[in-house]
């Protein structure tokens, strides 16, 4: 799911393997988007400066026994990263940036205020200084954390603009403020050394062209919110881009009403739940030979549930993609009324084609395909998996109006759209 490099296809962890990576969106009024479900919109981003919190300008005159963090992040759902503050920086410390990768951590230096002299653990760690004034991104999900908050003045770069949704990114690409710098998804590290950004966010991969980086003085800094299994937990990776620009206030506020909308409709798919069984679903598609099936614990398996429904494998512990036959899949699942997958089809008939055994699953019969490609870019991005990350208020109300239609009449559909039935 990258603003630059495609989403990981990586099957271990992923919502579903059926989908190819990211791109624009109708931006939808958010009021309509959740009117249905009950949720409010968050307040609108305010300009670049005014989104920063404890003043725009660096310390001028330092004094050691100053806070010079009035607001202050505080991570509660992701748990990937951790964030704590002293009184001139901020230790940033992302678990697991890559799968199996060991922990990365980062010192960030209110600009204005000397460099710590530390010690132990974070002696050798990096030292950047913020707000950082330019950002090369590797992903697509990092482009909102950005747009939502105000400070998207900050990106000077992106991996692969194919894959961007956001027609405010596009046209700063377009215009020149933003370079491309892996087109072929392969990083051109001369490239990236001769812009020298403040930092590059990584996609939560690794690289072989980051030490490289490194060593000529660009701060490379994880982002793996896609390793978090939980909605509220991806989406809180906007208060670890804020420790970088500065955005906490306004981070702050995006996401404690991205919590609360979240809340809201979760309460209303668990009130409709207790007038009848949770809905029967089907999630995933055939890739490459196998069904990828999200495991209970998963972040789309996590969806479900909030949204009321349920499907065989949702009792499953796991937090990724368990790879099934289609007939261990059919046999559990092929009564579902309602499938859920992230195919471009056009009508049923292209289901059919694609593997004729889809044929056989009553949701196919029935015409009760949903998609989540409503909200695809001009070159084929899905921003399902761009502003969605962020937004999962927005997808929940989607899935609770397709399990629910009669408790969520009149709703708009930000990133999902039935498939019409051949």
């Amino acid at each position: 799911m990258p603003v630059s490099l495609p989403r990981r296809r990586t099957p271990a962890r992923r919502p579903t393997a059926a989908t190819a990576a990211a791109a624009t969106a109708s931006l939808l009024a958010l009021s309509l988007a959740l009117t249905a479900c009950g949720g409010d919109s968050p307040p609108p981003a305010a300009d670049a400066k005014a989104a920063r919190s404890g003043g725009e300008g660096c310390i001028e005159d330092f004094d050691p026994a100053k806070d010079y963090f009035p607001v202050k992040s505080r991570v509660e759902h992701a748990e990937n990263f951790t964030l704590r503050y002293e009184k001139s920086y901020q230790v940033l410390t992302v678990k697991e940036p890559y799968p199996q990768g060991k922990p990365e951590t980062y010192v960030l230096v209110k600009c204005g205020a000397p460099k710590p002299e530390l010690t132990g653990e974070l002696a050798d760690a990096p030292q950047l200084t913020t707000p950082v004034k330019s950002l090369y991104s590797a992903s697509t999900t990092h482009l909102p954390l950005l747009t939502e908050t105000g400070t998207l003045d900050v990106l000077t770069g992106v991996g692969n603009s194919s894959y961007i949704s956001s027609p405010e990114v596009r046209e700063r690409v377009k215009s020149g403020k933003v370079a491309v710098y892996a087109a072929d998804n392969s990083i051109d590290a001369e490239k990236v050394i001769a812009a020298k950004p403040d930092v590059l966010m990584t996609g939560g991969t690794d690289d072989p062209q980051y030490p490289k980086l490194r060593q000529a003085g660009i701060a490379v800094v994880a982002n793996a919110e896609w390793l978090e299994p939980s909605p509220l937990g991806r989406a809180e990776w906007v208060k670890a881009m804020a420790a970088l620009t500065g955005a906490e206030k306004r981070a702050g506020e995006l996401f404690d009403t991205i919590e609360s909308d979240y809340g809201k409709v979760a309460a209303r798919a668990a009130k409709a739940a207790e007038k009848s069984e949770p809905v029967k679903v089907l999630p995933g598609a055939m890739y490459q030979g196998q069904w990828s099936m999200a495991s209970g614990g998963s972040y789309l398996g996590r969806l479900i549930k909030d949204a009321g429904g349920t499907y065989p494998w949702a009792d499953d512990k796991g937090t990724g993609n368990l790879q099934l036959s289609f007939e261990a899949v059919y046999a559990k699942g092929g009564d579902a009324k309602i499938w859920l997958m992230g195919e471009q089809w056009k009508s049923s008939a292209d289901a059919v084609k694609a593997d004729r055994r889809y044929g056989e699953l009553a949701a196919v019969k029935d015409g009760e395909i949903w998609t989540n490609t409503k909200a695809l870019g001009p070159e084929g991005g899905n921003d399902y998996f761009e502003r969605g990350v962020l937004r999962p208020d927005l997808v929940l109300a989607d899935l609770f109006a397709i399990l629910h239609p009669e408790e969520a009449a009149g709703h708009t559909f930000t990133f999902h759209q039935k498939v019409p039935r051949a």
